[in-house]
Order: structure tokens, then sequence, then C-alpha cells
């Protein structure tokens, strides 16, 4: 930071324009981010290459058991992002692992959500950038290893799937047996991309049976609880949330409708129908004037907001941009207002991190106030919400944000052998949970990237982002995916 302050002061001395300083600011943040990105990188390759995250305290890695015997979660997850920051040896090492150590002969317990969010759509997002088959190939094999999850009596998949045998079931922890909203409803962009790449019409179908099934189950009071039943298709549960459990299927309504170009107005209706519920019922605002979502339990409000349900801010101004004249001002300044409070999640920690869960009653505002909520371990659906806001608005405090939780990441997160996520964000000396996540790579890294970029560095009117970050290209006639 002194090295670029003195460049500055060069520059306002040589008497160059103000906008060759703000270049060379621009360059010298992302070049912290590429930093960053390279660091976590080179961590994980030296080791934990193949594993599917670093421990970067005791300097190994980490299988879990998520992807039912898959390896390599952090290698896909970053394979855009090292490919949009044009980490060219990086992404050369990943696309080798692929090619050549990539193995889907499996066995295990998987999530059906998990293993398409983060390989299926790293694995299309890599093909669509470079147009190199293996990844392609590597996407439909998988693809076609998820499809036996949906032999229910519903068509709504179970969310654990053995990748060999076939075999599915539900979470034990899910009510009776349910599947869940955000996990069923996480499906279709990935989906639709695969039918139209392997020109079979049967992903295609699976998720669009999903929005049948949706369409005729009622709703109360126009909500989607996150519980259903595979076997009835009926609600099992009628709890309401836009974070954990709900949040990404509302964000893959309003992407549908994107990626369509615009043209799968049945998408297009079930996001406007449950926004305007979800605003009706669910939006507060506080004492202190910070507008909030609540979850929902049976008509009983739960004043709490997930860091997970921070994405909406972005998800809100992205629907907005398409909303008719007279509600378009109407959701940004909802969008603007939920980012601000989850911007203040932040600012009031010690840390200026957000903890995984604040609330807002007995006088407390945008805190944590259980120690089982207190935790950050490197999620980035704030700074998904700060690139959004910043793209369709330019307002420079966004950027400014962006920056302040690159400052926190680096002081709070960075350790000797790569980032790890921190127990309590309300402590100065914080103690680390030794786990750098393979959405640090693919998500929270590549939002600040993007947040500083250029509009036209992956436009948001030829790409769509799923959930984990990896962009798909909106389908477009003719439309050729390039990064810029």
């Amino acid at each position: 930071a002194e090295t670029a302050q003195s460049q500055a002061v060069w520059i306002i001395k040589g008497e160059l324009k103000f906008r060759k300083l703000s270049v060379l600011l621009s360059t010298f943040i992302q070049f912290s981010f590429l930093q960053m990105m390279k660091f976590a990188w080179d961590n994980y390759k030296q080791y934990a290459l193949g594993k599917n995250e670093l421990r970067p305290l005791t300097k190994n890695g980490h299988i879990g058991n998520m992807f039912g015997g898959l390896r390599g979660a952090t290698v896909v997850d970053a394979l855009d992002t090292l490919y949009i920051m044009e980490l060219e040896e990086e992404f050369q090492e990943a696309k080798k692992w692929v090619e050549k150590s990539f193995d889907l002969n499996v066995n295990g317990e998987a999530s059906l959500f998990e293993v398409n969010i983060r390989y299926i759509g790293g694995l299309l997002a890599a093909y669509y950038l470079t147009g190199e088959e293996v990844f392609k190939s590597k996407a439909l094999e998988l693809g076609e290893k998820l499809l036996p999850a949906f032999n229910t009596p519903t068509g709504i998949p179970r969310g654990v799937i053995n990748l060999g045998s076939g075999m599915s079931w539900s979470w034990g922890w899910a009510s009776a047996g349910s599947s869940i909203l955000a996990e069923f409803g996480t499906l279709h962009l990935e989906f639709l991309h695969l039918s139209e790449l392997s020109g079979n019409p049967v992903f295609a179908e699976k998720v669009m049976n999903i929005r049948k099934v949706l369409n005729r189950v009622e709703k109360p009071q126009g909500l989607y609880p996150n519980f259903l039943s595979p076997v009835t298709g009926n609600w099992v549960q009628h709890h309401v949330s836009i974070g954990g459990l709900g949040d990404s299927f509302y964000e893959y309504l309003i992407k549908s409708w994107l990626m369509s170009d615009k043209k799968d107005s049945e998408a297009k209706k079930m996001y406007d129908d449950a926004l305007e519920a979800i605003e009706k019922h669910l939006v507060k605002k506080s004492a202190g004037g910070l507008t909030y979502i609540a979850e929902w339990r049976g008509g009983i409000l739960d004043h709490k907001m997930g860091h997970l349900a921070c994405f909406s801010g972005g998800m809100i101004a992205l629907g907005a941009e398409h909303a008719g004249q007279e509600r378009k001002q109407h959701y940004m300044d909802l969008a603007t207002e939920i980012t601000n409070t989850c911007h203040e999640s932040y600012a009031r920690s010690d840390t200026k991190l957000g903890p995984e869960a604040f609330r807002f009653d007995a006088g407390t505002e945008a805190m944590a106030t259980r120690l089982s909520e207190r935790y950050y371990i490197l999620r980035p659906e704030v700074v998904e919400s700060y690139m959004y806001m910043w793209r369709l608005t330019h307002d420079p405090k966004y950027r400014q944000w962006g920056w302040e939780v690159v400052k926190a990441l680096e002081k709070h997160c960075r350790v000797e052998a790569g980032f790890s996520g921190i127990r309590d964000v309300y402590t100065t000396t914080p103690t680390h949970d030794n786990m750098q996540q393979s959405f640090f790579l693919a998500e929270t890294l590549k939002y600040l990237y993007l947040l500083f970029c250029e509009d036209d560095v992956l436009s948001l009117d030829d790409w769509v982002f799923n959930t984990e970050a990896h962009p798909l290209p909106v389908n477009h006639t003719n439309f050729k995916a390039s990064v810029q």
C-alpha cells in the first residue's frame, strides 16, 4: 500500500490526469486479489492437491463426506477464477489434475446439491470459458450419475446419492424424510446446460417437473416452506427462510429467466410472486432503521438473518433491473437497504467480518447473540451483493466496503499456509477453524475481483452466475462465450 501511495504522489507531481491515478489504484487493488488467489491456490497445491479442501494450520488436506468420494473440490471450484484472473500457470495445473486424476468412479454419500453447484457448475463454466472438451465430458458424465436421485414418486430428488450404486435417500436430519427447497430448487441452471450440451432432454425434463410439483402445491401465504416430501409432494413443515435451506431456490428463479434470454416467463412469474410474499410477510425494519428478512415458522417470525441470506440484496437488485417501471426503484431501494444491513453486520464486529447469523431482538441489531452464530467461514454472500450493487448502481461505497473485507481477510484470516475461517468475529485475536473452504476460491475472491473489474468482464448481459459463482452463458442466439 505504501508503494502504491508513493507512486500515486509521483503521478500527481508529474501532472498526469487523475484518470491515470484511478487506473493505477485499480490495478494495485486487482493485483492484491491475484496475490490472494495465488496464495490460496499455491498452498492448496503444495499441501492438499487432490483433497477437497486445504487445512492451512496443519498443512494437510481435508476430504469430508459431502462429495461421495469425489476429490479435488477446490480444483474444480477454482478453475474459472484462475482463468478469469489470467493466472495461466495455475489454471494449467488445475486443468492437468482434472485430465489425469479426477476419478468419477466412486462410492459414498454425496450431496446432490453440492456436487451439482461445485463440480458440475465449475466444469460447465470452465468449458464455456475455454472450450476445452475435457470439462464438458466430465460434467456430462457426472450429471448422468445424479439422475437416479430423481427416481421418487413425485420426481422431487432426494438429497443424498451414492454415485456408484445410484441409491438415494434423504438427509437423516430432514423432517420426515423430506427434500430441501434450496437443494432441489438449485439444479435448474446447470441441468438446462447439460441438456443443451448433450442433446439429451432428460436433464431439462427433471427440473421442469420440479416446477410442476411446486406450482401444484398450495403455498401458505404465497411462501415456499423449506421441507417437501418427495413421496407425497406436500410440505412437511411450515418453516420459511431466505437464508439456509431456502436461499438459492429464489435466486435460480430470476436467473433461469435471465439465462433463457428472458423467455422463461414461468420462472419470472414464480420469482415475482415469491418476492411479493417475502416482502409482505418477512421483510421488517428494526427500531434502528435497518431492513432485514426474518424467518417464518408457521406464522411466527424469528427476527434472525443468516449470512447466507445476504445474497438477497444482489438478487433483488438484479430482479429490479427487469421489474416494471413503477416497481423498479422500489426494489432497488429494498436491495440497497438489505445490502446495507448486511454491511452493518460486518461493521459492528471487531474483525469487520460478519457472523454466521445476526439478530434483531432484545435491543440487539445486526449482531450475533449466540456463541454458536459468531463464526465466519470465508463466506461470499455479502461481497456477492456488493458486486451486483456496484454493477447496477456504480455507487463507490460498494467498492469501499469490498476493500474493507479484503483488509479484514488479510488481517484475520490469512495464516502461514492459506486462509482460514475464524470462530468468533467479535474478538480481534480470533481462533482459526483450520479450513480453507473451496468456495473461498470459487466465490469470495471472484466476486471481490469482479467488484473492481470493468463491467464487461463477465457482463451481466451475457452471463449468469450459479450459486457457487460459476458463470454460465445466457442463451442468446449465436452467443459466443468469452470473458471480455
